[in-house]
């Protein structure tokens, strides 16, 4: 097994969140890796937790990464925070991401949970599934 691709896939992923004009369109730029300090936008993509497992056969190493990328809204209601997180699912399934290292093998959805937070927020944390191959 090899973690040493965890860190280029999700460069990948921002860089494509970043790039489509459907996600911008709804965020501009606040995607996340980490929180800024002080005052949060009223809608932002956060890039979360991810679980990876190992994939490699005879033919090299590889791993699955099932990874969060989590939308947050202050709004009342989650028709604004669902359109944002339709976005995301249609920027990143199959995307022919390049990675600095490694491959990218195939990209899909996995599921979604919408929840109400304290504070008043609205969270959809996506979860996708990454096949990664080392060579």
């Amino acid at each position: 097994m090899t973690y040493a691709l965890s860190a280029p896939l999700q460069a990948a992923v921002y860089q494509a969140l970043l790039a489509d004009a459907g996600v911008s369109d709804l965020v501009g730029t606040e995607i996340y890796d980490a929180l800024p300090a002080g005052a949060m936008p009223p809608m932002y993509v956060l890039l979360g937790d991810e679980k990876v497992k190992d994939a490699s056969d005879g033919t090299g190493q590889g791993a699955w990464h099932d990874f969060t990328v989590s939308v947050v809204s202050e709004a009342a209601g989650f028709s604004g925070a669902k359109e944002v997180a339709g976005a995301v699912s249609t920027a990143l399934v199959d995307a022919p991401l390049t990675l600095s290292s490694g491959r990218l093998a195939g990209l899909r959805f996995v599921k979604a949970r919408a929840a109400r937070e304290p504070g008043g927020l609205r969270r959809i944390n996506l979860t996708f599934r990454a096949r990664v191959d080392a060579a």
